[in-house]
């Protein structure tokens, strides 16, 4: 308990001053315990979830559940989450730590007009893909030229961190978590990243996993609230709402909603 309760503290100094409170997991909100683990988690929902906070059409520097994330836990300022995920992150970034492996958010909450960036400078060949190509220069079909955008960045709309729940860790490149300290990493989120609530949304692509983004080991979500969310998404998220953007006409025939952001790890649907 005195553990959990300095785990806490160094979260709410990030915002607020520790005040002695002796069930610091009130302060954070309502928990939930999920059916595979015992623990709760903590969960803070000041607002109900609508539609454009499914979509990121919201500012996270505005919004009461958010919170800015402080160095060293990020790479640099201005990043965001929820602040039931950074609670729990912190919790696993003490338990990596005393393990000897050192976890950093080099990215996190995304809205819309922050994905509608990167996506546009890539369907405009501004910015290369991973293999160095141009995707206007390469891909001159529209769905061609979406699907390999697609391989690794979402459109906007579609995208889990608009959510707050997800982080990219250390590294976005995938040869770097095959040998030595990235090996390490993804080892150890493998085997206690669920303690804490974490999932690896985007896991080998396979029999149980056919379609959506390649493999992401850098990419990890706060399970207790981005399960509500993919279940929001699977009811009420459509093809033809993903719009606002080049390239957008490409959604329905691609089928984003179905292939990419319903096509995770069967282990984080719920």
């Amino acid at each position: 308990m005195i553990r959990k309760y300095l785990l806490w503290c160094s979260l709410a100094a990030l915002s607020l001053a520790c005040t002695g409170n002796e069930n610091p997991s009130s302060a954070a909100g309502k928990t939930i315990a999920t059916a595979n683990n015992s623990e709760s988690y903590p969960t803070t929902i000041s607002e109900p979830f609508t539609l454009d906070y499914l979509m990121g059409k919201f500012d996270p520097a505005k919004h009461p559940d958010f919170m800015a994330i402080a160095l060293p836990y990020a790479n640099r300022e201005g990043l965001y989450l929820r602040r039931d995920a950074l609670e729990a992150f912190l919790q696993m970034y003490e338990a990596a730590k005393a393990d000897g492996i050192t976890l950093r958010i080099i990215s996190a909450a995304r809205n819309f007009a922050s994905q509608k960036s990167i996506w546009e400078a890539k369907w405009t060949g501004a910015r290369t893909l991973e293999s160095g190509k141009s995707a206007a220069a390469a891909f001159p079909n529209p769905a061609d030229r979406a699907r390999e955008i697609l391989k690794y960045s979402s459109m906007p709309g579609s995208s889990r961190h608009h959510w707050g729940t997800d982080i990219d860790l250390n590294n976005l490149n995938p040869r770097w978590f095959q040998e030595g300290e990235g090996k390490r990493i993804h080892d150890w989120l493998t085997a206690h990243g669920a303690e804490y609530g974490f999932c690896q949304p985007y896991s080998p692509k396979g029999t149980d996993r056919p379609n959506g983004y390649n493999e992401e080991q850098w990419h990890w979500s706060y399970m207790p609230i981005a399960s509500q969310l993919t279940a929001m998404a699977r009811k009420e998220l459509r093809n033809e709402l993903i719009q606002g953007f080049q390239g957008a006409e490409t959604a329905a025939e691609i089928d984003i909603v179905g292939n990419y952001v319903l096509g995770i790890n069967p282990n984080c649907q719920h």
